[in-house]
């Protein structure tokens, strides 16, 4: 697998590096292509001829695949991509966080907020309680908390009357136990002693 990023720049930076991958380095004005970043890793500069813009790198909200052909007829993958370069003109802002809300075409645009499953509205000190009984069911205790399960189902039931009323599931009558056939009719039941030889001198 092939390390990868996608680097986005503005039109007019676009139409300067087509134009240079179309044309031989030595006859192009913009001969040389150059990345840094600061020290934190996020911020940095991508240059260009004698021109220097801001760029950041930010983290995508999925993973992106990227796949290369050779025949025009079988792709294979070559990738996964999580971060991709930004680059922006000198008067635009910095983004304010890590990572980019926006995936990498338009049907992605807020994918965290339209696309995505959002994380249950979990109580911490509930999580930290069954975590710690859990560990102790595992080393071979008992758990401390173990009415807590009935006392919320019981919350639960106050807070909604209509299910409240709800009959609890029947457990099912046990069946009587069924004799057994009687094929084994007129021989005794012998035990594993019964196998064993009674002719010892």
């Amino acid at each position: 697998m092939e390390e990868q990023f996608v680097l986005r720049v503005p039109p007019s930076v676009a139409e300067r590096i087509e134009r240079l991958l179309n044309e031989s380095a030595s006859s192009s004005e913009d001969a040389s292509l150059d990345l840094s970043f600061s020290e934190d890793g996020r911020s940095g500069t991508f240059a260009i001829g004698d021109d220097h813009f801001p760029a950041s790198l930010l983290d995508l909200p999925c993973v992106v695949e990227s796949y290369k052909t050779y025949d025009d007829t079988v792709l294979i993958k070559t990738a996964d991509i999580g971060q991709m370069i930004m680059v922006r003109e000198p008067g635009d802002a910095a983004p304010d966080s890590t990572e980019y809300r926006h995936g990498l075409t338009p049907p992605m645009r807020d994918a965290r907020k339209r696309r995505f499953r959002r994380e249950p509205d979990l109580n911490p000190e509930l999580v930290r309680r069954v975590e710690k009984d859990l560990l102790n069911i595992m080393a071979g205790g008992t758990t401390e908390n173990a009415d807590v399960g009935v006392a919320e189902q019981q919350d639960d039931r106050d807070e909604n009357p209509h299910h409240a009323s709800a009959k609890p599931a029947s457990v099912p009558a046990a069946k009587p136990d069924v004799m057994e056939t009687e094929t084994n009719v007129g021989e005794p039941e012998r035990s594993d002693s019964d196998d064993s030889d009674h002719s010892v001198d």
